[in-house]
């Protein structure tokens, strides 16, 4: 028997109540739809889309920050993450490390807050520090500095070393370098895959970046419009996308080279404007961009359909046989 998913994440779904002008109601927004996947241990999953399409809402469900409206999360000791709230076992480590560190607190004081909540002692503590600063390859001397004396870089890193301080065993990390310049998201990418290498780490890694996506995730979910319209290995799904909106999210990322030139797709670039997730399209929900748009997309939502051992899409225009989308992949 194969051990269990470190994470499984099954049918989830989060609605929001809309509020207009004068508390007025302005319907229901459906921010997460039917979400499965399934995250193995050691396994980088990426979680890519546009802005707005679900990824921040997953992760804090899965943080049990937020609750569900429909579905479970289930951590391998078969609980429900998020019917018991946060677990030291699940850390984030967040967009812009600026805001996510408290600058009334120096660096030391900020790492050692799970340390000193397991009870440890003033020396230990000390220690575990210095540790978790070299770890992430900072200077011991910075546990005596505060926030606003680091580089963007050097703060998450210690964001980095902060989460690790919990010993967790799902680390997700929400779009960790899009506030970093372009050299220092390169070394901070390196330094993450050497941790989960060294430690065994297991990643949910959320961007809007194809580019670093391709480079550091081993499988990825396409979300769009809070439903997964594409899930599978990575080098799959970029090298043979299946689905229109895949395929036009890999042909605007930038390119520097003619090889990178080949390997794009050759498809139209996504026009008009995400529809409004209070008030969404009837069928698939990108019918109303889809460059191959036809009879049954404005009518009936698609299904999944397999398209290899690890490569699935809800998509009309694919003729495999259709499978379970409740099941995480």
């Amino acid at each position: 028997m194969s051990p269990r998913p470190l994470l499984e994440v099954i049918g989830l779904s989060k609605n929001y109540h809309a509020r207009g002008a004068f508390g007025r109601s302005a319907g229901e927004v459906k921010a997460v739809r039917d979400v499965s996947f399934a995250i193995e241990p050691g396994e980088v999953f990426g979680l890519a889309g546009e802005s707005g399409s679900g990824k921040s809402t997953i992760a804090r469900m899965i943080l049990g920050l937020t609750s569900p409206s429909a579905g479970e999360i289930i951590i391998d000791d078969g609980q429900a993450i998020a019917l018991r709230g946060h677990s030291k076992a699940v850390q984030m480590v967040f967009q812009n490390p600026g805001s996510s560190l408290n600058p009334r607190r120096s660096i030391g004081q900020s790492i050692a807050v799970s340390l000193e909540a397991a009870g440890g002692k003033r020396a230990a503590i000390a220690a575990r520090v210095e540790e978790l600063l070299t770890m992430v390859q900072l200077p011991v001397d910075f546990a005596e500095r505060y926030p606003h004396e680091l580089s963007g870089g050097q703060k998450q890193r210690v964001a980095i070393a902060r989460a690790l301080a919990a010993e967790p065993r799902l680390i997700l990390l929400d779009e960790p370098t899009s506030a970093l310049d372009v050299s220092v998201q390169a070394k901070i990418i390196e330094l993450l895959q050497e941790l989960g290498r060294t430690l065994g780490l297991t990643f949910l890694f959320i961007s809007h970046d194809l580019s670093l996506m391709r480079n550091f995730a081993s499988r990825v979910g396409i979300l769009y419009l809070g439903q997964i319209c594409e899930i599978g290995d990575a080098e799959t799904l970029f090298s043979s996308p299946a689905h229109p909106y895949t395929r036009s999210l890999l042909a605007s990322i930038p390119v520097i080279d003619a090889e990178e030139e080949a390997a794009r797709p050759n498809v139209p670039i996504i026009e008009g404007e995400v529809p409004n997730p209070a008030n969404l399209p009837s069928g698939c929900s990108f019918h109303t961009r889809c460059p191959s748009v036809f009879a049954p997309c404005d009518k009936v939502d698609p299904a999944f359909s397999s398209l290899g051992a690890d490569h699935r899409a809800r998509c009309h225009l694919l003729r495999s046989s259709p499978v379970d989308a409740t099941l995480p992949n």
